[in-house]
Protein backbone atom coordinates (compact mmCIF):
# COMPACT_ATOMS: atom_id res chain seq x y z
CA UNK A 1 0.00 0.00 0.00
CA UNK A 2 1.03 3.46 -0.94
CA UNK A 3 2.14 5.78 1.81
CA UNK A 4 0.65 8.63 2.04
CA UNK A 5 1.60 12.14 3.69
CA UNK A 6 -0.66 13.95 5.97
CA UNK A 7 -2.19 17.06 4.52
CA UNK A 8 0.16 19.16 6.39
CA UNK A 9 3.35 17.88 5.71
CA UNK A 10 2.31 17.62 2.61
CA UNK A 11 1.79 20.95 1.85
CA UNK A 12 4.41 21.88 3.70
CA UNK A 13 6.83 20.12 1.32
CA UNK A 14 5.55 21.53 -1.88
CA UNK A 15 5.62 24.67 -0.71
CA UNK A 16 9.19 24.51 -0.05
CA UNK A 17 9.62 22.63 -3.27
CA UNK A 18 8.01 25.61 -5.38
CA UNK A 19 10.27 27.68 -3.39
CA UNK A 20 13.25 25.61 -4.76
CA UNK A 21 12.20 25.33 -7.81
CA UNK A 22 11.65 29.49 -7.94
CA UNK A 23 15.45 29.57 -6.86
CA UNK A 24 16.36 27.55 -9.64
CA UNK A 25 14.47 29.43 -12.27
CA UNK A 26 15.93 32.79 -11.09
CA UNK A 27 19.47 31.33 -11.27
CA UNK A 28 18.75 29.75 -14.83
CA UNK A 29 17.36 33.47 -15.33
CA UNK A 30 20.74 34.95 -14.39
CA UNK A 31 22.49 32.39 -16.47
CA UNK A 32 20.66 33.31 -19.26
CA UNK A 33 20.94 36.85 -19.34
CA UNK A 34 22.14 38.80 -22.48
CA UNK A 35 25.42 39.90 -21.01
CA UNK A 36 25.73 36.75 -19.80
CA UNK A 37 25.61 34.91 -23.55
CA UNK A 38 27.57 37.30 -24.41
CA UNK A 39 30.11 36.38 -22.41
CA UNK A 40 29.93 32.87 -23.12
CA UNK A 41 30.03 33.33 -27.06
CA UNK A 42 33.21 35.36 -26.58
CA UNK A 43 34.60 33.19 -24.69
CA UNK A 44 33.60 29.61 -26.23
CA UNK A 45 36.16 28.25 -28.63
CA UNK A 46 35.88 28.82 -32.46
CA UNK A 47 36.73 26.87 -35.86
CA UNK A 48 40.60 27.13 -35.27
CA UNK A 49 40.75 28.97 -31.96
CA UNK A 50 42.83 27.93 -29.02
CA UNK A 51 42.53 26.66 -26.10
CA UNK A 52 43.00 30.10 -24.18
CA UNK A 53 39.30 31.40 -26.10
CA UNK A 54 37.93 28.67 -24.05
CA UNK A 55 38.51 30.13 -20.43
CA UNK A 56 34.83 30.98 -19.23
CA UNK A 57 34.48 33.67 -16.56
CA UNK A 58 32.90 31.23 -13.97
CA UNK A 59 33.03 33.65 -10.80
CA UNK A 60 30.82 35.77 -12.23
CA UNK A 61 28.32 33.29 -13.02
CA UNK A 62 28.58 32.03 -9.69
CA UNK A 63 28.58 35.39 -7.70
CA UNK A 64 25.39 36.16 -9.67
CA UNK A 65 23.56 32.43 -9.25
CA UNK A 66 24.42 33.07 -5.62
CA UNK A 67 22.64 35.96 -5.38
CA UNK A 68 19.78 34.84 -6.79
CA UNK A 69 20.40 31.43 -4.76
CA UNK A 70 20.82 33.26 -1.67
CA UNK A 71 17.41 35.55 -2.21
CA UNK A 72 15.19 32.28 -2.19
CA UNK A 73 17.12 30.94 0.78
CA UNK A 74 16.68 34.44 2.73
CA UNK A 75 12.52 34.70 1.63
CA UNK A 76 12.25 30.55 2.55
CA UNK A 77 11.07 29.48 6.29
CA UNK A 78 12.68 26.54 5.90
CA UNK A 79 15.16 25.91 3.24
CA UNK A 80 15.55 22.60 1.06
CA UNK A 81 18.29 20.34 1.64
CA UNK A 82 19.08 20.22 -2.49
CA UNK A 83 19.28 23.64 -2.46
CA UNK A 84 22.26 24.29 0.43
CA UNK A 85 23.98 21.80 -1.94
CA UNK A 86 23.72 23.81 -5.08
CA UNK A 87 24.41 26.84 -3.04
CA UNK A 88 27.86 25.16 -1.15
CA UNK A 89 28.66 24.25 -4.94
CA UNK A 90 28.98 27.40 -6.00
CA UNK A 91 30.52 29.12 -2.84
CA UNK A 92 33.10 26.36 -3.57
CA UNK A 93 36.04 27.40 -5.81
CA UNK A 94 37.29 24.06 -6.72
CA UNK A 95 33.79 22.21 -8.09
CA UNK A 96 32.99 23.24 -11.67
CA UNK A 97 29.92 23.59 -13.15
CA UNK A 98 30.12 19.87 -13.68
CA UNK A 99 28.74 19.47 -10.12
CA UNK A 100 26.14 21.86 -10.49
CA UNK A 101 24.84 20.53 -13.80
CA UNK A 102 24.67 17.15 -12.27
CA UNK A 103 22.71 18.71 -9.39
CA UNK A 104 20.55 20.40 -12.02
CA UNK A 105 19.90 17.07 -13.52
CA UNK A 106 19.12 15.49 -10.43
CA UNK A 107 16.38 18.19 -9.73
CA UNK A 108 14.98 18.14 -12.93
CA UNK A 109 14.70 14.43 -12.53
CA UNK A 110 12.74 14.78 -9.07
CA UNK A 111 10.39 17.25 -10.93
CA UNK A 112 9.57 14.89 -13.58
CA UNK A 113 9.13 12.29 -11.27
CA UNK A 114 6.97 14.48 -9.49
CA UNK A 115 5.07 15.55 -12.32
CA UNK A 116 4.34 11.95 -13.29
CA UNK A 117 3.69 11.00 -9.07
CA UNK A 118 0.84 14.13 -9.87
CA UNK A 119 -0.25 12.56 -12.56
CA UNK A 120 -0.94 9.00 -11.32
CA UNK A 121 -2.23 10.52 -7.65
CA UNK A 122 -4.61 12.63 -9.74
CA UNK A 123 -5.99 9.53 -11.78
CA UNK A 124 -5.58 7.47 -8.25
CA UNK A 125 -7.71 10.22 -7.03
CA UNK A 126 -10.38 10.69 -9.57
CA UNK A 127 -10.97 6.98 -9.81
CA UNK A 128 -11.17 6.55 -6.32
CA UNK A 129 -13.76 9.48 -6.46
CA UNK A 130 -15.67 7.79 -9.09
CA UNK A 131 -15.94 4.32 -7.62
CA UNK A 132 -16.99 6.00 -4.64
CA UNK A 133 -19.36 7.91 -5.95
CA UNK A 134 -20.78 4.45 -7.64
CA UNK A 135 -20.34 2.61 -4.73
CA UNK A 136 -22.84 5.36 -2.83
CA UNK A 137 -25.30 5.15 -5.41
CA UNK A 138 -25.42 1.02 -5.62
CA UNK A 139 -25.98 0.55 -1.58
CA UNK A 140 -28.40 3.93 -1.63
CA UNK A 141 -30.50 1.83 -4.31
CA UNK A 142 -29.98 -1.91 -1.99
CA UNK A 143 -30.84 0.26 0.80
CA UNK A 144 -34.07 1.14 -0.51
CA UNK A 145 -34.62 -2.06 -1.83
CA UNK A 146 -33.87 -3.50 1.68
CA UNK A 147 -36.42 -0.68 3.52
CA UNK A 148 -39.34 -1.53 0.85
CA UNK A 149 -38.95 -5.36 1.16
CA UNK A 150 -38.98 -4.72 5.10
CA UNK A 151 -42.36 -2.68 5.40
CA UNK A 152 -43.39 -5.47 2.56
CA UNK A 153 -42.83 -7.69 5.14
CA UNK A 154 -43.85 -5.76 8.15
CA UNK A 155 -47.40 -5.78 5.92
CA UNK A 156 -47.28 -9.58 5.39
CA UNK A 157 -46.75 -9.78 9.36
CA UNK A 158 -49.80 -7.61 10.48
CA UNK A 159 -52.19 -9.07 7.78
CA UNK A 160 -51.27 -12.79 9.28
CA UNK A 161 -51.75 -11.62 12.56
CA UNK A 162 -54.78 -10.34 11.82
CA UNK A 163 -55.70 -13.45 10.08
CA UNK A 164 -54.37 -15.69 12.61
CA UNK A 165 -56.78 -13.42 15.57
CA UNK A 166 -59.86 -13.88 13.29
CA UNK A 167 -59.46 -17.88 13.02
CA UNK A 168 -58.20 -17.72 16.52
CA UNK A 169 -62.15 -15.72 17.32
CA UNK A 170 -63.48 -17.96 15.16
CA UNK A 171 -62.69 -21.45 16.76
CA UNK A 172 -63.62 -19.72 20.07
CA UNK A 173 -67.02 -18.69 18.81
CA UNK A 174 -67.61 -21.79 16.78
CA UNK A 175 -66.75 -23.96 20.62
CA UNK A 176 -68.79 -21.37 22.10
CA UNK A 177 -71.76 -22.53 19.85
CA UNK A 178 -71.14 -26.03 20.27
CA UNK A 179 -71.61 -25.72 23.87
CA UNK A 180 -74.49 -23.88 23.82
CA UNK A 181 -75.49 -26.24 21.08
CA UNK A 182 -75.15 -29.26 23.63
CA UNK A 183 -76.70 -27.39 26.52
CA UNK A 184 -79.82 -26.64 24.13
CA UNK A 185 -79.90 -30.41 22.66
CA UNK A 186 -79.65 -31.58 26.51
CA UNK A 187 -82.32 -29.17 27.97
CA UNK A 188 -84.96 -30.38 24.64
CA UNK A 189 -84.43 -33.88 25.63
CA UNK A 190 -85.31 -33.69 29.16
CA UNK A 191 -88.08 -31.52 28.53
CA UNK A 192 -89.12 -34.67 25.99
CA UNK A 193 -88.29 -37.10 28.42
CA UNK A 194 -90.67 -35.50 31.07
CA UNK A 195 -93.40 -34.96 28.31
CA UNK A 196 -93.51 -38.49 27.82
CA UNK A 197 -93.17 -38.86 31.18
CA UNK A 198 -95.85 -36.71 32.15
CA UNK A 199 -97.90 -38.26 29.14
CA UNK A 200 -97.52 -41.53 29.99
CA UNK A 201 -98.71 -41.33 33.86
CA UNK A 202 -101.85 -38.86 32.66
CA UNK A 203 -102.39 -42.01 30.30
CA UNK A 204 -102.38 -44.09 32.99
CA UNK A 205 -104.72 -41.96 35.33
CA UNK A 206 -107.25 -41.80 32.54
CA UNK A 207 -107.06 -45.77 32.06
CA UNK A 208 -107.77 -45.98 35.25
CA UNK A 209 -110.56 -43.70 35.34
CA UNK A 210 -112.31 -45.32 31.97
CA UNK A 211 -111.75 -48.70 33.58
CA UNK A 212 -113.40 -47.34 36.65
CA UNK A 213 -116.49 -46.40 34.58
CA UNK A 214 -116.09 -49.79 33.11
CA UNK A 215 -116.51 -51.33 35.91
CA UNK A 216 -119.77 -49.50 36.96
CA UNK A 217 -121.26 -49.14 33.36
CA UNK A 218 -119.75 -52.16 31.80
CA UNK A 219 -118.55 -54.57 34.04
CA UNK A 220 -117.70 -57.10 31.18
CA UNK A 221 -114.89 -54.84 29.86
CA UNK A 222 -113.52 -53.97 33.54
CA UNK A 223 -110.30 -55.29 33.82
CA UNK A 224 -109.17 -55.37 37.53
CA UNK A 225 -105.89 -54.72 38.31
CA UNK A 226 -103.46 -57.82 39.33
CA UNK A 227 -103.06 -59.10 42.51
CA UNK A 228 -100.55 -58.15 44.53
CA UNK A 229 -99.06 -60.49 46.64
CA UNK A 230 -98.82 -59.57 50.42
CA UNK A 231 -95.59 -59.85 52.67
CA UNK A 232 -95.89 -61.39 55.57
CA UNK A 233 -95.84 -58.17 57.63
CA UNK A 234 -98.61 -57.04 55.20
CA UNK A 235 -100.40 -60.09 55.84
CA UNK A 236 -100.56 -60.31 59.57
CA UNK A 237 -101.36 -56.51 59.16
CA UNK A 238 -104.45 -57.26 56.96
CA UNK A 239 -105.98 -60.14 59.21
CA UNK A 240 -105.64 -57.97 62.56
CA UNK A 241 -107.46 -55.58 60.93
CA UNK A 242 -110.10 -57.85 59.47
CA UNK A 243 -110.22 -59.15 63.29
CA UNK A 244 -111.29 -55.75 64.46
CA UNK A 245 -113.88 -55.18 61.89
CA UNK A 246 -115.80 -58.24 62.82
CA UNK A 247 -115.75 -57.44 66.49
CA UNK A 248 -117.10 -54.09 65.63
CA UNK A 249 -120.10 -55.89 63.42
CA UNK A 250 -120.76 -58.33 65.91
CA UNK A 251 -120.66 -55.74 68.68
CA UNK A 252 -123.06 -53.40 66.41
CA UNK A 253 -125.41 -56.26 65.76
CA UNK A 254 -126.44 -57.07 69.30
CA UNK A 255 -127.65 -53.15 69.74
CA UNK A 256 -130.29 -51.62 68.01
CA UNK A 257 -129.92 -49.81 64.36
CA UNK A 258 -132.28 -47.64 63.69
CA UNK A 259 -133.57 -47.49 60.19
CA UNK A 260 -132.33 -44.90 57.55
CA UNK A 261 -133.60 -42.19 56.66
CA UNK A 262 -135.30 -41.81 53.42
CA UNK A 263 -133.93 -41.21 50.54
CA UNK A 264 -135.17 -39.23 46.92
CA UNK A 265 -136.33 -42.37 45.52
CA UNK A 266 -134.77 -45.30 43.77
CA UNK A 267 -130.95 -44.54 41.85
CA UNK A 268 -131.53 -44.66 38.42
CA UNK A 269 -128.50 -45.77 36.26
CA UNK A 270 -126.81 -42.84 33.91
CA UNK A 271 -125.72 -45.52 31.73
CA UNK A 272 -126.16 -43.45 28.24
CA UNK A 273 -124.20 -40.35 29.76
CA UNK A 274 -121.42 -42.55 30.85
CA UNK A 275 -120.48 -42.88 26.97
CA UNK A 276 -119.75 -39.52 26.25
CA UNK A 277 -117.44 -39.29 29.35
CA UNK A 278 -115.48 -42.76 28.04
CA UNK A 279 -115.42 -41.69 24.70
CA UNK A 280 -113.74 -37.84 26.00
CA UNK A 281 -111.15 -40.00 28.11
CA UNK A 282 -110.49 -41.87 25.14
CA UNK A 283 -109.88 -39.00 22.94
CA UNK A 284 -107.93 -36.93 25.62
CA UNK A 285 -105.42 -40.73 25.59
CA UNK A 286 -105.20 -40.14 21.93
CA UNK A 287 -104.59 -36.67 22.03
CA UNK A 288 -101.50 -37.61 24.38
CA UNK A 289 -100.81 -40.43 22.25
CA UNK A 290 -100.45 -38.45 19.36
CA UNK A 291 -98.59 -35.43 21.25
CA UNK A 292 -96.01 -38.27 22.43
CA UNK A 293 -95.61 -39.13 18.77
CA UNK A 294 -95.11 -35.19 17.69
CA UNK A 295 -92.74 -34.90 20.55
CA UNK A 296 -90.71 -38.20 19.29
CA UNK A 297 -90.67 -36.76 15.99
CA UNK A 298 -89.04 -33.94 16.86
CA UNK A 299 -86.65 -35.35 19.19
CA UNK A 300 -85.79 -37.38 16.54
CA UNK A 301 -85.49 -34.73 14.01
CA UNK A 302 -83.66 -32.22 16.66
CA UNK A 303 -81.31 -35.19 17.40
CA UNK A 304 -80.22 -35.52 13.92
CA UNK A 305 -79.41 -31.78 13.30
CA UNK A 306 -77.36 -31.70 16.43
CA UNK A 307 -75.55 -34.59 15.27
CA UNK A 308 -75.30 -32.89 11.72
CA UNK A 309 -74.47 -29.98 13.79
CA UNK A 310 -71.52 -31.48 15.79
CA UNK A 311 -70.29 -33.18 12.97
CA UNK A 312 -69.76 -30.15 11.12
CA UNK A 313 -68.47 -28.21 13.76
CA UNK A 314 -65.70 -30.75 14.28
CA UNK A 315 -64.49 -30.76 10.72
CA UNK A 316 -64.37 -26.65 10.53
CA UNK A 317 -62.87 -26.98 13.47
CA UNK A 318 -60.41 -29.32 12.60
CA UNK A 319 -59.54 -27.25 9.26
CA UNK A 320 -59.78 -23.70 11.39
CA UNK A 321 -57.21 -25.81 13.62
CA UNK A 322 -54.66 -26.57 10.48
CA UNK A 323 -55.38 -23.37 8.96
CA UNK A 324 -54.11 -21.63 12.68
CA UNK A 325 -51.44 -23.96 12.84
CA UNK A 326 -50.20 -23.09 9.00
CA UNK A 327 -50.89 -19.37 9.91
CA UNK A 328 -48.61 -19.10 12.72
CA UNK A 329 -45.50 -21.20 11.09
CA UNK A 330 -46.26 -18.52 8.69
CA UNK A 331 -46.04 -15.94 11.17
CA UNK A 332 -42.36 -17.47 12.57
CA UNK A 333 -40.89 -17.49 9.24
CA UNK A 334 -42.21 -14.05 8.08
CA UNK A 335 -40.70 -12.84 11.49
CA UNK A 336 -37.23 -14.72 10.77
CA UNK A 337 -37.22 -13.52 7.09
CA UNK A 338 -37.55 -9.96 8.66
CA UNK A 339 -34.86 -10.38 11.29
CA UNK A 340 -32.64 -11.54 8.22
CA UNK A 341 -33.93 -8.23 6.36
CA UNK A 342 -32.93 -5.95 9.51
CA UNK A 343 -29.61 -7.70 9.59
CA UNK A 344 -29.12 -6.77 6.06
CA UNK A 345 -30.16 -3.46 6.23
CA UNK A 346 -28.18 -2.66 9.17
CA UNK A 347 -24.83 -4.16 7.26
CA UNK A 348 -25.90 -1.82 4.29
CA UNK A 349 -26.44 0.84 6.80
CA UNK A 350 -22.84 0.30 7.86
CA UNK A 351 -21.21 -0.14 4.70
CA UNK A 352 -22.80 3.07 3.27
CA UNK A 353 -21.05 4.87 6.22
CA UNK A 354 -17.93 3.31 5.63
CA UNK A 355 -18.13 4.88 2.45
CA UNK A 356 -18.64 7.97 3.14
CA UNK A 357 -15.64 8.42 6.04
CA UNK A 358 -13.58 6.54 2.71
CA UNK A 359 -15.22 9.43 0.77
CA UNK A 360 -14.24 12.20 3.78
CA UNK A 361 -10.61 10.67 3.86
CA UNK A 362 -10.26 10.74 -0.01
CA UNK A 363 -11.25 14.70 -0.08
CA UNK A 364 -8.47 15.16 2.45
CA UNK A 365 -6.14 13.30 0.44
CA UNK A 366 -7.21 14.61 -3.00
CA UNK A 367 -8.51 18.04 -2.73
CA UNK A 368 -5.90 20.34 -2.53
CA UNK A 369 -3.80 18.23 -5.19
CA UNK A 370 -6.94 18.44 -7.61
CA UNK A 371 -7.44 22.18 -7.17
CA UNK A 372 -3.80 22.96 -7.67
CA UNK A 373 -3.09 20.43 -10.40
CA UNK A 374 -3.03 22.40 -13.31
CA UNK A 375 -1.12 25.43 -11.71
CA UNK A 376 1.71 23.02 -10.52
CA UNK A 377 2.09 21.37 -13.71
CA UNK A 378 2.51 24.88 -15.35
CA UNK A 379 5.10 26.03 -12.70
CA UNK A 380 6.99 22.81 -13.08
CA UNK A 381 6.75 22.76 -16.82
CA UNK A 382 8.24 26.33 -16.56
CA UNK A 383 10.83 25.05 -14.28
CA UNK A 384 12.14 22.28 -15.82
CA UNK A 385 12.12 25.05 -19.30
CA UNK A 386 14.38 27.13 -17.65
CA UNK A 387 16.89 24.13 -16.17
CA UNK A 388 17.24 22.99 -19.06
CA UNK A 389 18.34 25.80 -20.90
CA UNK A 390 20.60 27.24 -17.84
CA UNK A 391 22.09 23.56 -18.13
CA UNK A 392 22.68 24.19 -22.09
CA UNK A 393 24.52 27.74 -21.28
CA UNK A 394 26.45 26.06 -19.06
CA UNK A 395 27.39 23.32 -21.33
CA UNK A 396 28.18 26.24 -23.93
CA UNK A 397 25.38 25.04 -26.33
CA UNK A 398 23.89 27.03 -29.10
CA UNK A 399 21.01 28.78 -27.69
CA UNK A 400 18.62 27.91 -30.98
CA UNK A 401 19.88 24.46 -30.51
CA UNK A 402 19.03 24.43 -26.79
CA UNK A 403 15.19 25.90 -27.86
CA UNK A 404 15.10 23.20 -30.42
CA UNK A 405 15.77 20.24 -27.28
CA UNK A 406 14.03 21.99 -24.98
CA UNK A 407 10.74 21.95 -27.06
CA UNK A 408 11.01 18.57 -28.13
CA UNK A 409 11.77 17.60 -24.12
CA UNK A 410 8.57 19.26 -23.07
CA UNK A 411 6.76 17.48 -25.71
CA UNK A 412 8.12 14.37 -24.02
CA UNK A 413 7.08 15.40 -20.74
CA UNK A 414 3.64 16.49 -21.67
Amino acid sequence: MRHVLPKTEFETNTKLRNEELAALAETVKVLNDDKALELFKKTLPSEGGSLLQVKVNTAMVRQKALAILSNAMGASTARSPQLDFISLALHGKKIGFEKVLKMIDEMVATLQKEGKDDEKKKAYCAAEFDEAEDQKKALDRKLDDTQKAIEDVQESVTMAEEEFASLESGIKALDKSVDEATEQRKQEQAAYQELVTSNQAAKELLGFAKNRLYKFYHPKLYMPPPKKEMSPSDQIAANLGATSLMQVQTHNGSEDVPPPPETMGAYKSQHDDSAGVIQMIDLLIADLDKEVTVAEASEKEAQQDYETAMANSKEKRLLDSKNLAKKKSAISELNDDMEKRDETKDARTKELAANKDFTKSLHSECDWLMRYFDIRKEARTSEIDALEKAKAILNGADFALLESRTSKMMGRIK
